[in-house]
């Protein structure tokens, strides 16, 4: 009986679970790989599963799905919508949901996975399907690989993933090169000198100092960089105080930076670094400022030979006028690190999740629509089908091109 990939789809996104927490959406998984045949490792990276198929002489093809959800408290209205809660790494009680579809594509992958099993005479080599934990903390590529993946599972000669997105479902969009972007998160804590809000005069006030520093770091982008350069540079948290009037002894925000080069990444960072603590000082502060880095992703970036051959596996298996290149996306994966780790290519495409019709006047302005609810939104909702189905057919074919024939 084959895999019901509607039935698997709604299980998993009414039940999702926080970064390096996905231990039910891990054993589906693994019950799911062991009855199609494969050679199942669980527990790699923490929660991680890879199944492998060696089927004869020929190339090793790593597939790749993430399994974790996100912090969002979800407003589909969906019958399947999730109402799960979880507990976050700093222990405060979180609603959960799969707000960028990694729901989408463990079933994919899944589904996939049986195809191919299931039609194993038709090609030689060995057959890699991973299953990701902690992308949205990005760590979970590291830590797989951390954990001695390659020393337990065959080293690939290429890995091939997806993400689902909002461009039209049945659709693929695969650009090569620099393909998303680098990302690094950072917490700033800023340092003041606390006192009654009556009497501003005898403190430093953070709320003040995080204000200035909030406006000036927008400086960064408009006039440190070059028009041909970009970044983007993100605050998106700003927390001090407890009381009206009650000026507080410190503040703290939370940055975002998304960056294309790693020239530019470089210089952003380090402007950052000046632009805090020169503010730190300006306003009198008592100590530095502390910058804590939490977390990055690497540049993904698709290998362009690699690239043109899957492309054109995906535009025969979807159409031509189905596969397109979408430049390149400041969104941000950790896919990267599984393939240079194992130093092969990565092609890492998007799969169309959203509602065709919606599409109709990109096709004369040549802009995607900007109110169709994407990745991280608590209303995004890829729709079953035709999704769920391309997104299967385009692992299939791309894994295909890559394996020998039989």
């Amino acid at each position: 009986m084959s895999l019901d990939l509607d039935a698997v789809y709604r299980d998993l996104h009414a039940n999702p679970e926080l970064s390096f927490q996905e231990h039910r959406t891990a054993g589906v998984v693994a019950e799911a790989l062991g009855r199609f045949g494969f050679d199942v490792t669980t527990g790699i990276g923490r929660t991680g599963v890879v199944g492998v198929l060696e089927n004869g002489e020929g190339p090793t093809v790593l597939l790749r799905a993430d399994m974790d959800g996100l912090p969002v408290l979800e407003a589909t209205g969906l019958p399947y919508a999730s109402t799960a809660r979880g507990t976050d790494p700093d222990g405060h009680d979180v609603p959960v949901m799969h707000a960028c579809g990694h729901d989408v594509h463990v079933t994919c992958l899944l589904g996939a996975g049986e195809r191919l099993v299931a039609d194993r005479g038709s090609w030689t080599g060995t057959l890699v399907v991973l299953f990701q934990p902690a992308e949205e903390w990005g760590g979970g590529a590291q830590a797989m690989v951390d954990d001695d993946l390659y020393g337990r599972v065959p080293t690939p000669d290429v890995v091939l993933g997806q993400h689902v997105g909002p461009f039209p479902a049945g659709f693929a969009a695969v650009h090569a090169g620099v393909a998303m972007a680098a990302a690094d998160s950072l917490t700033v804590h800023l340092h003041g000198a606390g006192g009654h809000g009556s009497r501003p005069e005898t403190t430093v006030d953070p709320v003040y100092l995080a204000a200035a520093t909030t406006m000036r770091l927008q400086g960064i982008v408009a006039r440190e960089l070059a028009a041909t350069d970009a970044a983007v540079v993100t605050v998106g948290q700003l927390h001090a105080g407890t009381k009206h009037n009650i000026i507080p002894a410190e503040a703290t925000l939370g940055l975002s930076v998304r960056s294309f080069d790693e020239h530019v990444r470089t210089k952003v960072l380090a402007s950052i670094e000046r632009i805090v603590k020169a503010e730190a000082a300006a306003s009198g502060a008592p100590r530095e400022p502390e910058i804590v880095f939490d977390e990055g992703f690497p540049l993904t970036v698709n290998e362009p030979a690699a690239t043109e051959r899957t492309a054109a596996a995906l535009r025969a298996a979807l159409g031509d006028d189905r596969v397109i290149d979408p430049g390149v996306v400041s969104g941000s994966e950790d896919v990267g690190i599984l393939a240079s780790a194992a130093g092969v290519p990565l092609v890492y495409w998007f799969l169309g999740g959203a509602d065709p019709s919606l599409f109709g006047d990109a096709l004369v302005t040549g802009r995607m629509p900007d109110d169709i609810p994407s990745n991280h939104s608590p209303h995004f909702a890829p729709l079953i089908d035709p999704t769920l189905e391309a997104g299967v057919v385009a692992l299939v074919a791309a894994a295909r091109e890559w394996l020998g024939r039989a």
